[in-house]
């Protein structure tokens, strides 16, 4: 009974310091995102990111290995919810589209902080960031383009159509986002609407596109 309970010792001790790891972790990544909102992530200090977290700068280290490897962390998790969020409005069909729109921004309002610094990074002053970005984003937009060729409607199109309406697609909603998280609360209806209007007009024209006859593919 005594080697029994010394494990389960050890075994809640393992799991206080994984959560309390886990807590801090957390507390690092919030941090940030209030202290990037304010004055961009280029412009922070390691011991100021460290100060809203509670640790002292040397402890940062037990989390990441620089504050590029934080932001990289940051990206990925907009990435992520940016790429889970399009899925929506690819997965609908077009009768749905102003609901999935709509829902597109709840997750939006849900994780404003985290997409307001992914959207604000992406024209930001962290090239390294920035380059992230920019090769997340070219990767939606292949992810989108090969959903669309799997259509039967769209068989005739060419890569190059296929690839021009991904990309209209992925700005739009990109750029309603940017819109909606830097809005007031008085205007974030307008905002949303807004979108939904543009993607309807986006689903009519490429219900309405004439696909070229050039031998391009």
């Amino acid at each position: 009974m005594v080697n029994g309970c010394m494990l389960t010792d050890v075994t809640e001790q393992a799991g206080t310091r994984n959560e309390r790891k886990a807590h801090t972790r957390a507390a690092l990544l919030d941090g940030t995102l209030a202290l990037a909102a304010e004055r961009g992530f280029a412009a922070l200090s390691l011991r100021e990111v460290a100060r809203s977290a509670g640790i002292v700068p040397t402890a940062f280290y037990r989390h990441f290995a620089s504050l590029d490897d934080l932001g990289a962390t940051l990206v990925d998790e907009g990435v992520t919810a940016l790429r889970l969020a399009l899925r929506e409005v690819r997965r609908k069909p077009d009768a749905h589209l102003a609901d999935t729109v709509r829902f597109v921004f709840d997750q939006v309002a849900a994780k404003r902080a985290l997409f307001g610094f992914l959207l604000r990074e992406r024209h930001g002053g962290s090239a390294p960031l920035r380059q992230a970005i920019a090769m997340e984003m070219q990767l939606i937009v292949r992810e989108i383009v090969a959903d669309l060729s799997r259509l039967r409607a769209l068989d005739s199109w060419s890569t190059t159509e296929l690839e021009i309406a991904a990309d209209l697609l992925v700005s739009t909603v990109t750029d309603g986002i940017g819109a909606f998280v830097s809005a007031t609360p008085r205007e974030e209806s307008a905002v949303v609407e807004r979108t939904v209007m543009q993607m309807r007009l986006i689903a009519l024209g490429i219900a309405a596109w004439q696909p070229s006859r050039s031998p391009e593919n």
